[in-house]
């Protein structure tokens, strides 16, 4: 599942047995159809498929990764083997199960500054407002510019040509001992303050002909630390993927951020002397300024990247009804491996979802095999992308397969191996989430399947508009549900291993991981075989 950054802390305590312990008996099943397919979906299938998809040699199967390629050629090989029939159609008019697509990203590449022998480092010792391409080190002279303000009566720049030359100014605007601003004349800021006056400072320096904008901040240590490491994270957020190659506009307005210990040594004077030189201006109430002719050598490096990636895609026909198709799917990446050097094995996240579509094409599969496949054709698809945007299953809808118009509903699994803390003393449990909110009708049948065959404890709390954690935005199914298909969302919560290198295949619950794929696939059954194709009736949100 996408990483919010709003869940963690949560602890395991169950273990497979008292799953096992606390099952239906298979003497109070009903004996039909359904069920007796149903009973292919076992827990040692589900690990046996697992232990290859959550193993270290995938390499956590990061988007794009070798990895997440050797996760969709099993899958694949599975597929085929039961019998399901690719519907790609490739460049050479071949067919296959791989639906390719892109993602593109544009990132920080090698950022440095270097001054007096001394190289400082990006994102540790300054940072970067804004974008900027020098691909090249080039060399700039550095010009005091006091505040780079010029507003009415007040202009650090009176008598100095920084044309073809870099500035370096203070953050902020000058405050007398009274505490009034020299802008303002009294006690409010005026736009040279700010979070964004950086931006009104170094587009005015631009103007000026200046070539580059450093700017001295006022926060030192653990503040500044801080500060460098927020802006870290903004910059890799920044620079996740998108479909589209990325559009930006690397020379616009931009600014170096500099503690005043980083300023002086630049400009090769002392801390004392650069904020005696502020103290003057703050005191005055008046433009000053100081020589410290220096030069400084930099390197802004913008790297472009494309990301070859697909989703895996298997297709069923249906018989008297074959031109509707129910949409079955689950996300194959994972995150990958960590900074330090640790694989995320992705075993709940989401390798559960995807042996759990192996088990339920194998079910359906013998099923037709016997004479009574489905009615309505099925759609077996393991999208990728979606740990950095939901992007395989945004791809898919966007370029569909299969008419949108003609697919009845999405039945999305994303992490079913596990239990939360809030169930874990009762794991005979799934969430649902979006199974009322566009049809009424998906909604009962999910109820009378569970009722019937599982009767597990169907919980809602995550379905509620009003829960903070959003789920039902982030997983796949929403694509489907932005385009009007009716969807179920499968899910058992988080819990202290998501998106940690803690998330095994040990760690996983098969006997009740097997119960919520039954569940799946009766609801599936009734889906595809049911006289009626399931209308459109509510538009919750």
């Amino acid at each position: 599942m996408m990483n919010k950054n709003l869940l963690a802390g949560l602890f395991l305590s169950i273990s497979t047995l008292a799953v096992a312990q606390d099952r239906l008996p298979q003497d109070r099943l009903p004996q039909d159809d359904a069920a007796k397919y149903a009973a292919s979906i076992t827990p040692s299938d589900l690990k046996k498929h697992l232990v290859i998809i959550a193993s270290d040699s995938l390499e956590g199967r990061d988007t794009g990764s070798p990895g997440q390629k050797k996760a969709a050629e099993y899958v694949s090989k599975y597929y085929k083997q039961y019998g399901l029939q690719p519907i790609v159609t490739d460049a050479d008019g071949s067919k296959s199960y791989l639906q390719k697509y892109k993602l593109y990203k544009r990132s920080w590449g090698e950022v440095y500054v270097t001054a007096h022998g001394k190289k400082y480092e990006f994102n540790k010792d300054f940072y970067l407002n804004g974008l900027l391409d020098v691909p090249e080190e080039v060399t700039t002279d550095l010009v005091s510019v006091g505040y780079g303000i010029e507003d009415g009566n007040y202009s650090d720049y009176a008598n100095i040509n920084i044309k073809g030359q870099s500035v370096i100014m203070f953050d902020g605007e000058p405050q007398t001992s009274g505490g009034k601003y020299v802008i303002s004349g009294n006690s409010e800021k005026s736009k040279w303050s700010g979070p964004v006056s950086w931006q009104v400072k170094a587009k005015l320096a631009r103007e000026k002909g200046a070539k580059y904008v450093f700017i001295i901040t006022d926060k030192t240590g653990e503040d500044l630390d801080k500060e460098i490491r927020q802006r870290a994270v903004m910059a890799r957020r920044f620079s996740a993927p998108t479909l589209k190659p990325v559009q930006e506009n690397p020379s616009g307005t931009a600014a170096f951020v500099f503690s005043a210990k980083g300023a002086a040594e630049m400009l090769g004077t002392s801390v004392t002397k650069l904020m005696k030189l502020k103290s003057a201006i703050d005191k005055s109430g008046k433009p000053a300024s100081e020589n410290f002719a220096n030069t400084v050598s930099l390197k802004v490096g913008r790297v472009s990247e494309t990301i070859d990636t697909e989703n895996v895609a298997a297709f069923m026909e249906g018989s008297d009804k074959k031109d509707e198709v129910l949409v079955i799917s689950a996300h194959l990446d994972h995150i990958g491996i960590s900074e330090n050097g640790e694989i995320n094995n992705g075993a709940d996240d989401d390798g559960s979802g995807t042996v759990s579509l192996l088990e339920l094409a194998e079910a359906f599969s013998k099923a037709k095999a016997d004479g009574k496949g489905p009615r309505r054709s099925i759609l077996f698809l393991n999208v990728t992308g979606e740990e950095k945007g939901l992007f395989g299953s945004e791809y898919y809808s966007e370029h569909p397969l299969l008419p949108l118009k003609n697919t009845i509903a999405d039945l999305n699994i994303d992490m079913i191996g596990r239990v939360d803390e809030a169930h874990k003393n009762d794991p005979r449990y799934v969430y649902l989430i979006g199974s009322d909110k566009l049809s009424s009708k998906l909604h009962e049948i999910s109820e009378e399947a569970n009722k019937k065959y599982v009767n597990f404890k169907l919980d809602y709390t995550f379905n509620d508009p009003k829960d903070p954690n959003r789920f039902y935005y982030r997983s796949d199914h929403y694509n489907f549900a932005k385009m009007g298909v009716p969807v179920i969302f499968y899910f058992t919560g988080v819990h202290e291993d998501y998106h940690r290198p803690g998330d095994d295949v040990e760690k996983i619950l098969f006997d009740k991981q097997s119960e919520i794929v039954k569940l799946v696939f009766y609801t599936a059954w009734e889906l595809v075989n049911r006289d009626e194709r399931i209308v459109v009736d509510s538009h919750k949100e």
